[in-house]
Order: C-alpha cells, then sequence, then structure tokens
C-alpha cells in the first residue's frame, strides 16, 4: 500500500499529460500537473542542497581524505545561494521599483551572482575541460592503433576531420597540384570533411537518437503501465 499511491499519482499524472496533447479539454489538468511538478522538483532541489551540506559536513567532522575539497564546496555553494537568493549588487528594472531592492533579475548584468558565474564558475569549467583534452589526447593515441580494418578507418577519419578543421582550408588540400586552367578536379579537405559531418556523423547521430527515443517508449509505457517502479527506490 505505501507503494500504490505513488505509483497510482504517477500513472495517472502521466496520462493526462499524455492525453492532454490530444485533448483541449484536460489542458487545465495539464498545466495543474505542470505546476506540482514545478512544486515537486523545488523541494527535491531543497532535499538535495540539505543532503549535500550535510554529506560534506560530515567529511569535514570526521576528517577524512579530501575534506578541505568539502570547506571549499560548503562555502562555495553558501556564498552563490545567499548571493543569488539576496540579490546582491541587483539594480531595479524601472524606476517605479526603485524602492524594491528584489525586483531586478538576480542574473542581471553586474550584479554579485553575475560576477561569480563571469569570473569564477566559467573560468573553472574552461579550465576543466582543457585539462580533460589532454585526457582525450591520450585516449584517442591508445584508440588510433591500426590493428584491424575499423581501427584504419577510424584513423583517417579522425586524421581528415581534424586537418579539415584547419584555418586556411585551401591548403588543406589533397596535395595535388592545381590545374592552370584555374580548375579543381581534386576534393579539397575541408569539404570532404564537410561530407563526413554531414553524411556518416548525422547518420550516426539519427542512429542513436532513434535507439534513445525508443528507450525513453519504452520505459515511459513501463511507467504509465506501473510496471517500472524503480524512481520509488526499489527494484521492483
Amino acid at each position: 500500500m505505501s507503494k500504490f499511491i505513488p505509483v497510482l499519482i504517477a500513472v495517472l499524472a502521466g496520462w493526462v499529460m499524455m492525453i492532454a496533447y490530444f485533448s483541449p479539454r484536460l489542458l487545465s489538468s495539464r498545466q495543474l500537473a505542470e505546476e506540482w511538478y514545478t512544486i515537486v522538483a523545488t523541494i527535491a532541489m531543497l532535499f538535495g542542497g540539505a543532503n549535500l551540506c550535510l554529506h560534506h559536513l560530515k567529511k569535514i567532522s570526521d576528517r577524512e581524505a579530501g575534506w578541505g575539497f568539502s570547506a571549499v564546496t560548503l562555502i562555495a555553494f553558501t556564498v552563490t545561494v545567499v548571493v543569488g537568493l539576496l540579490k546582491v549588487g541587483v539594480v531595479p528594472e524601472s524606476v517605479k521599483s526603485l524602492n524594491r531592492p528584489w525586483s531586478g533579475q538576480f542574473q542581471q548584468e553586474g550584479s554579485a551572482f553575475w560576477w561569480i558565474y563571469e569570473y569564477l564558475f566559467s573560468p573553472i569549467v574552461a579550465t576543466m575541460f582543457a585539462m580533460l583534452a589532454f585526457y582525450v589526447a591520450s585516449a584517442a593515441f591508445r584508440a588510433f592503433r591500426a590493428k584491424n580494418v575499423e581501427a584504419v578507418l577510424l584513423l583517417v577519419t579522425a586524421l581528415i576531420v581534424l586537418v579539415g578543421q584547419t584555418k586556411d582550408r585551401e591548403i588543406t588540400s589533397l596535395f595535388l597540384p592545381a590545374p592552370s586552367d584555374g580548375t579543381a578536379p581534386y576534393v579539397p579537405i575541408g569539404d570532404l570533411t564537410e561530407f563526413i559531418r554531414k553524411t556518416f556523423v548525422t547518420a550516426g547521430q539519427r542512429a542513436i537518437m532513434i535507439g534513445v527515443a525508443l528507450g525513453v517508449v519504452a520505459t515511459s509505457l513501463r511507467i504509465l503501465l506501473g510496471q517500472d517502479r524503480t524512481y520509488l527506490g526499489g527494484d521492483e
């Protein structure tokens, strides 16, 4: 019984959301379900933030390995939340709201939250991805060893795409002499790169998206029929 009611709510909400796309009479019910989704998502975020704080506070109190990083995480999390909620540095957007300091957008340019995002968060993310480039290069070196036909095709394709991304594509041809009449009987690597991206890469992406869509449909049907209950925290 403890799991029947949550499953029933999930099934009814799912069917209402789906049928509302075809029946205008259920539009109000769909809007109500979306509002409840926003409320539940907000509560889940609050629980997630509280769980984050408790987890790192426990690591700090127990002096576990890496507890200094937990302290930095908690400080950054607290400062960001306080600055965002109090809208520090936010200027009202209209003259009528001059006496309402909270009327502006918390992401307003020049505010403290905007400063944190632009000068702390963005550089950190850029640094992380820059460091990941070395790991990607190392993995590519190991993966592109031409041990079989598939590896050879992958290596040749990767080289063509990398060379084709250079700034001056005129020099990245197939290194054949250009005819005197100005024609180009060869295929430039830049155009070959575009052909690979638009043909093979697009085909692979569509195949992946089709597989993902089929998986979403199958999972959704299991939830709508009450067969999938993994979202309750169990295996059934």
